[in-house]
């Protein structure tokens, strides 16, 4: 089953632009906003976490974060527990937008 992309311009090669530090921060927005919405609103929740993870997508095949491919595969491992109510590791939202946005913080520096 092909799905359409949520972020098409994105998807279109406009993510490759921005440097590793703006894709993780743009993610940990969407980690935010499935926190905020968690227990609240299931189609905000879900809608965050269907954007979330196509983002996290994007960012692992993006060849230039070869070498970061660990550490990002890692945060979308923590990002599917917060999912899931940190059923495996204990993972929570405010966690990951906590580590997540400090590279928004960076970017936003540049």
């Amino acid at each position: 089953m092909n799905v359409p992309p949520i972020h098409k311009e994105l998807a279109d090669g406009r993510w490759r632009a921005l440097s590793l530090a703006e894709q993780l921060g743009n993610i940990g927005s969407e980690v935010g906003r499935a926190g905020r919405a968690q227990g609240q609103d299931d189609a905000h929740f879900y809608g965050a976490v269907d954007r979330a993870l196509e983002l996290f997508h994007l960012t692992l095949a993006d060849p230039r974060w070869r070498g970061r491919l660990r550490e990002i595969g890692r945060a979308y491992e923590v990002f599917c527990d917060a999912v899931l109510d940190g059923m495996e590791y204990g993972s929570s939202f405010a966690d990951l937008e906590r580590y997540l946005m400090q590279f928004a913080m960076a970017a936003r520096r540049k």
